[in-house]
């Protein structure tokens, strides 16, 4: 019977999702959840909410709660990442308002940017304190990490713990399946490869029946210029998915990210002097910061609802990728998902260590990644641009230099292309500051 830790469990819509999926394989239905997080009521919520997705399930795991990450983790087999580090206030605020200062906007800064550098160095020093916390009382567990900035927090990890890790996101099947329906081909009838880093990984291979379907893309997009009806895609709001057909025209390959993440990775959309790019693009400036209100705004209504006695909870299968991970690791029953592993000769012209999202066949063997070789050169340039941010991120965390933070926001594309030298170096000075015990001291 497997234990399953779940650390940040007061995601309670994320972790109820993750639940579902692994409750619903029978071979896991018996399993030992533990559920871990800081906030007290929100862990309750959740405990609730578990107990209903078993319910609903027909199913008898066992279900715990503790607010003690170490007795959450003490014998656990797997261990969930999902938490967010000093969260909307002071977190996120934080990381929108000070650049905005500087007339630096940004879309959802969670993942490369000022705002992606602030959050990875935020989050590191706690993802390695669990690990370390893993290597004592579950050293051989499996980390399946959701946490963004994907590519740094991993790498933090690799580098510095021995724990079995792999990072988890759900833009390849979420962007495999958006592409099928703009061609209208029945997305189980494609195959495709991706390779890369997380949030600027491509579709190397997009085909039906061995035929390419690169063609029907590019029809697509060229009808979508003549008429300027770009797809809506829908996640917490609609957005228009303009930015992607954008890249796929001048790279010749469609990016896994959504357009608003994408448009903060490189210095061609958001331009202080150049708003008729944002509304050409439909960026939405400001967008996680809404997200993250709404959600709040919301919240109450929702924890009531899933509280109440009488309610019901209704399970869908996720196209996450965790709960596929755990039964084929018990079972053996071979599941191929994407993961973001360290890079060790899987993508030959990047950097060695760096996390890159390949496919990965998983059993009881564990995670094993597929070799993929050498990329096309300019999708691996384009990559460096983003790794450069993430290397320098990393080194300032696990050596406390204050100068790779300098160095690292220097060389953001987005940061780069609106603000001078003595700029990002006030704005890094304000920013730590601002952060203040959230952040190790520097020096």
């Amino acid at each position: 019977m497997a234990k399953i830790t779940f650390i940040g469990a007061g995601s309670t819509v994320f972790a109820k999702n993750l639940m579902g999926d692994i409750l619903s394989y029978p071979e896991l239905s018996n399993s030992t959840l533990v559920l871990h997080d800081i906030d007290e009521q929100r862990l309750e919520t959740s405990r609730i909410v578990a107990h209903k997705v078993a319910e609903a399930l027909g199913v008898n795991p066992k279900i715990e709660a503790t607010l003690d990450r170490r007795e959450s983790l003490d014998g656990s087999d797997y261990a969930i990442g999902m938490f967010q580090i000093a969260g909307y206030e002071p977190g996120t605020t934080t990381d929108f308002e000070i650049p905005k200062k500087y007339g630096l906007r940004q879309t959802i800064a969670d993942t490369l940017g000022i705002g992606g550098i602030m959050r990875g160095l935020r989050t590191i020093p706690v993802m390695l304190d669990m690990c370390r916390d893993m290597e004592e009382l579950c050293p051989d567990v499996t980390f399946l990490q959701y946490v963004n900035p994907m590519v740094m927090n991993c790498w933090a990890v690799n580098r510095a713990t021995k724990i079995n890790t792999v990072g988890l996101c759900h833009s390849v099947p979420h962007t495999a399946e958006a592409l099928a329906h703009d061609i209208g081909v029945p997305i189980d009838e494609v195959n495709y490869v991706v390779a890369g880093i997380n949030h600027m990984a491509f579709f190397l291979k997009y085909e039906r029946d061995g035929v390419d379907l690169y063609p029907k893309i590019r029809e697509f997009m060229h009808a979508r210029e003549k008429d300027g009806n770009w797809p809506i895609r829908f996640s917490d709001s609609e957005m228009v998915d303009h930015v992607r057909y954008e890249m796929c025209k001048r790279l010749g390959y469609f990016v896994t990210e959504s357009s608003e993440h994408f448009s903060e990775y490189v210095p061609w959309f958001i331009k202080r002097d150049r708003p008729d790019l944002l509304e050409e693009f439909s960026i939405p400036l400001d967008e996680y910061i809404t997200r993250c209100v709404r959600q709040i705004a919301n919240w109450d209504g929702l924890r009531s609802e899933l509280e109440k006695p009488d309610s019901k909870i209704q399970v869908m299968k996720s196209v996450e990728y965790g709960s596929q991970i755990i039964h084929a690791m018990e079972t053996g029953q071979t599941q191929l998902i994407y993961g973001n592993v360290p890079n060790d000769n899987i993508i030959t012209n990047l950097p060695d260590g760096v996390p890159v999202e390949v496919p990965c066949l998983v059993d009881k063997n564990g995670i094993q990644p597929t070799v993929i070789g050498e990329i096309p050169p300019h999708l691996a340039a384009l990559m460096q641009t983003n790794i450069n941010v993430q290397s320098l991120t990393v080194e300032a965390a696990l050596t406390g230099k204050r100068e790779h933070i300098y160095h690292a926001a220097m060389l953001d594309p987005h940061t780069a292309a609106e603000l001078s030298l003595d700029q990002i170096w006030s704005l890094v000075d304000d920013l730590i500051e601002a952060h203040g015990d959230w952040l190790p001291e520097y020096h």
